[in-house]
């Protein structure tokens, strides 16, 4: 096999773990039955100029997607200290409205998304839906990438924003962060908001949002786990069901203090 088809597991996700590889410069995925969206999803902004985002190049021999790679890196566990900054923080939510942007004129037709979101949080715009630690591609500390469009879709700006803020504030109790960003929640709450530049409209739903969001996330793995696929199925069944049943608690306990922070 030549250099340049050489196949290099790429790491990280959960519902491709093991299936996504790098040939050359270029990242190799399967389909999915929502593939075509994703396509169209990706020349758009291709076409708009936003280079935060994969190319599509085709589809390769195999029957798989074509990507550009993105060179750069991901946070994954243990997370480096430069990925829980406040900095690396903010540079998310710019990277983050840059997306939305840059998708706002983009009006598909007739195409099969992924994962519906809730109906009160779809105002017309392609949202993200997934921008986890692992899917943002850093430079040199600063986020310039989002990758893995699986979950893209009809939501808004503010269900990403607090799909985002709930993964990297992040939103859940204080026992179950083990790293920097202990005792730091709702700071990083509002930092987010801000460097977003959360309109007032959203901030005042932004926590309803993500509890909503949370609850949205964790169907969709239980749902995984129960037609058996084995990564969601290990991740459920190890202690991510009682984590979400604390996390939905905190969700009503903390919602005073949460919206507090926002102010």
């Amino acid at each position: 096999m030549p250099s340049s088809e050489v196949e290099t597991l790429l790491l990280g996700g959960t519902a491709n773990r093991g299936m996504v590889v790098r040939v050359g410069d270029t990242v190799r995925r399967p389909l999915r039955a929502s593939s075509t969206a994703t396509h169209a999803l990706l020349k758009h902004l291709e076409q708009v100029g936003f280079t935060g985002a994969p190319t599509f190049l085709g589809i390769d021999a195999r029957g798989r997607e074509v990507l550009s790679y993105l060179p750069g890196e991901t946070v994954t566990p243990p997370y480096p200290a430069w990925s829980m900054t406040p900095e690396a923080l903010d540079s998310v939510a710019v990277l983050l409205r840059s997306y939305h942007q840059a998708v706002a004129d983009f009006r598909p037709h007739g195409l099969e998304w992924a994962e519906p979101v809730p109906s009160a949080y779809v105002s017309g715009l392609i949202s993200h839906n997934d921008p986890n630690l692992d899917n943002v591609i850093f430079r040199d500390g600063v986020a310039v990438a989002l990758i893995d469009f699986d979950l893209a879709g009809p939501g808004s700006a503010l269900w990403d924003v607090a799909t985002a803020v709930r993964l990297w504030a992040p939103l859940r109790p204080d026992a179950d962060i083990a790293d920097v960003r202990r005792g730091r929640t709702l700071t990083r709450l509002r930092r987010f908001a801000d460097a977003y530049g959360l309109t007032e409209s959203d901030r005042l739903r932004l926590v309803d949002a993500a509890a909503h969001n949370h609850i949205w996330c964790m169907d969709y793995v239980r749902r995984g786990a129960e037609t058996g696929h084995p990564w969601f199925r290990q991740r459920w069944t190890t202690g991510e069901a009682e984590l979400t049943d604390r996390t939905n608690h905190w969700f009503k306990t903390q919602a005073a203090a949460l919206r507090q922070a926002l102010l």
